[in-house]
């Protein structure tokens, strides 16, 4: 179902300032996204970010995820720490979930390893699983 890719990213990125903390590693273990009935993503190849001031996140990467539930959204936001974010709504037929993802398709060069992943707002899906290998 989801194209497997066993070679973990060796980058990690870490972007600090006096007040404020982003860094981004592999997450050594599996990670399962559920919404609107379906599993729309699992991967063992997802990157935990940390950011001073939020909870930690795991971005997917578009291979581990079931693209063919999601449409591009017109939201837009900006980050000073990771950039311009463009936010994708599941679409699954009678379920619409709007900005249930975003991405960083240029992030910036700190945390350039979540270029082509998908995180998820925890209050717009069903369940983030997450277990450690």
């Amino acid at each position: 179902m989801f194209a497997k890719r066993r070679n973990k990213l060796k980058n990690t990125g870490r972007m600090s300032t006096q007040e404020h903390e982003v860094s981004a590693r592999p997450f050594n273990g599996r990670v399962r996204i559920m919404s609107a009935g379906y599993l729309i993503a699992d991967s063992t190849n997802a990157i935990e970010l940390a950011e001073t001031g939020y909870g930690n996140v795991y971005y997917i990467p578009k291979t581990d995820i079931r693209m063919d539930l999601f449409v591009p959204s017109a939201t837009r936001t900006d980050c000073p720490y990771k950039g311009a974010a463009s936010y994708w709504t599941i679409d699954a037929g009678a379920v619409s979930i709007e900005d249930a993802a975003w991405s960083y398709e240029q992030p910036l060069p700190a945390v350039s390893v979540i270029a082509g992943h998908l995180a998820f707002s925890p209050s717009k899906i069903d369940a983030i699983e997450s277990t450690s290998a």
